[in-house]
C-alpha cells in the first residue's frame, strides 16, 4: 500500500526526532509526495495522498493552524508535520483534536532538524517503495491471469507469505473505466487513506477496471472491522460517490488468488446491481453460482431467452409480468404475499398468473419449472446489469 506514516516512523523517528501527536488512526495513511507549505494557497498543489510539513511560518495563530488542517482533512493527506520551536511553540488541543476526529496524523519534528535534508530523504523513500509497489502489482496480476505460473511466486516472496492465506476484495463504481486518469487516480487516492490498518500486508492497484486490493494473512475478523471502517468513512465523507465493494473468499497460497478475484468481482457486481455498500461472497448463497457465471451467451439463453414471451408482452402492454412472475416465485408460489407486494388485490394477480403461465406455456407446478424460471430471472437482471 505504498511508503506509509508507519514506514515513516519505523526508519526516520530516531533520525529527525520525529513525535506522533495526534491522529494515530491514520498510522496506515499511504504517501504519494511530501511538500513543504508555507501559506494555504499552495494546497492548490496537492493531489491526494501528499503529507504537508510546515515551519508554521504561515500558521502561527491558531486559526490559521486550524485553517491548514482542516483543508488537509478536505484533500485527504496523509498528515501534517510541524517543525516546532520557531513559529509554532507548542501545539493547540483544538489542532490535536481534529486531527484526532479526522484519523490526520499530525507529527512534529524539532526546530534544528534540517527540514531540507528530511524532505529529500522521504521523498527518495516515497519514490523508491511505488516503484516496489508496482512490480508488486504487476506480480499480482500477473498471479490472477496466469495461475501456477512460478515466476510471481518468487518476485513476491520477499513481501508477502506466498503459502499463507490470501483474499481479494474488489471495489467498482459502474464506471471506472469511463473516468480520466486524474479523476481515477484522486478516487484511488481517498479509498487507499480511508483503507486503514492496511500496509505491507496488502497491495492495492488499479485491473480491468475496478480497484483491487489483496490481503495476505488477514485475519477475518480483522477484515471485518476494516471494512465495516471504510463503508463507515465512505458514508461520512463522500455519500454521493456510487462505491461497491465486493470481498472474496480466503484461498491458501498464492496459486489460487485468482478464485478469490473472481469471486470477489461476482461480489462486488451484486454489490452494485442491488445498490448495497458491501457484498461478501460467502454471504450470497445460492446466488454465488449466478454470479460467477462469466458466458454472456448463457446467461441470455438461461435468461432472456426463456423469458422472451413476458418480456415481449411487458414491452407492448406497459405491464410488469416479469417482476411479478420472480416475486411469485420468491414466495414459493403465494399469491397472498404476491399480491402485497406487487400492491395489488389478489384476484388480479392470480388473472395475470393465469396469462403468464399461457405465454410461457408452463403451470409451473414442478419444482423443476420453478426452479429454472426462478433462474431465469435473476440471470435477465444480471444480463440488464
Amino acid at each position: 500500500m505504498g511508503y506509509t506514516i508507519e514506514d515513516l516512523m519505523s526508519s526516520s523517528q530516531d533520525k529527525y526526532e520525529i513525535t506522533f501527536v495526534a491522529g494515530q488512526k491514520g498510522w496506515a495513511n499511504s504517501i504519494s509526495w511530501i511538500l513543504l507549505i508555507e501559506d494555504i494557497n499552495a494546497l492548490r498543489n496537492f493531489k491526494g495522498k501528499d503529507l504537508a510539513i510546515t515551519t508554521g511560518f504561515g500558521f502561527d495563530k491558531e486559526s490559521k493552524l486550524l485553517a491548514l488542517v482542516g483543508m488537509l482533512v478536505k484533500l485527504r493527506a496523509s498528515g501534517l508535520i510541524i517543525n516546532t520551536g520557531m513559529y509554532i511553540h507548542e501545539i493547540p488541543q483544538s489542532v490535536i483534536d481534529i486531527c484526532n476526529e479526522n484519523d490526520l496524523p499530525l507529527l512534529t519534528v524539532p526546530w534544528h532538524v534540517q527540514l531540507f535534508d528530511m524532505i529529500k530523504d522521504l521523498n527518495i523513500r516515497v519514490l523508491l517503495q511505488g516503484m516496489a509497489d508496482e512490480q508488486i502489482s504487476a506480480s499480482f496480476i500477473e498471479a490472477i491471469e496466469k495461475p501456477k505460473n512460478s515466476s510471481y511466486r518468487t518476485d513476491l516472496l520477499p513481501y508477502f507469505d506466498v503459502d499463507g492465506d490470501f483474499r481479494v476484495f474488489a471495489l467498482e463504481t459502474g464506471d471506472l473505466d469511463t473516468m480520466d486518469t486524474v479523476e481515477r487516480r484522486r478516487l484511488s487516492f481517498q479509498i487507499q487513506i480511508y483503507l486503514e490498518s492496511i500496509s505491507h500486508n496488502a497491495n492495492f492497484f488499479y485491473y480491468d477496471s475496478c480497484f483491487v486490493v489483496v490481503v495476505n494473512n488477514v485475519p477475518e475478523n480483522v477484515l471485518h472491522e476494516i471494512i465495516d471502517s471504510f463503508k463507515r468513512r465512505v458514508e461520512q465523507r463522500m455519500p454521493m460517490q456510487k462505491l461497491a465493494v465486493g470481498v472474496g473468499s480466503v484461498f491458501k497460497d498464492l496459486d489460487n488468488l485468482t478464485y478469490s478475484y473472481k469471486r470477489a468481482r461476482a461480489a462486488s457486481r451484486k454489490a452494485l446491481i442491488s445498490g448495497e455498500r458491501v457484498v461478501w461472497f460467502d454471504d450470497m448463497d445460492t446466488e454465488r453460482l449466478l454470479y460467477l457465471i462469466s458466458d454472456p451467451f448463457l446467461i441470455k439463453e438461461m435468461g432472456s431467452d426463456l423469458l422472451q414471451p413476458l418480456i415481449d408482452y411487458d414491452e407492448k402492454n406497459s405491464s410488469d409480468y416479469v417482476r411479478m412472475l420472480e416475486i411469485y416465485l420468491r414466495t414459493n408460489g403465494s399469491i397472498q404475499e404476491t399480491a402485497s407486494q406487487m400492491y395489488l388485490h389478489r384476484n388480479t394477480v392470480i388473472y395475470r398468473m393465469n396469462n403468464i403461465k399461457k405465454l410461457l406455456n408452463s403451470d409451473l407446478d414442478s419444482t423443476e419449472e420453478k426452479m429454472k424460471y426462478l433462474i431465469a430471472c435473476r440471470l435477465l437482471s444480471l444480463n440488464e446489469s
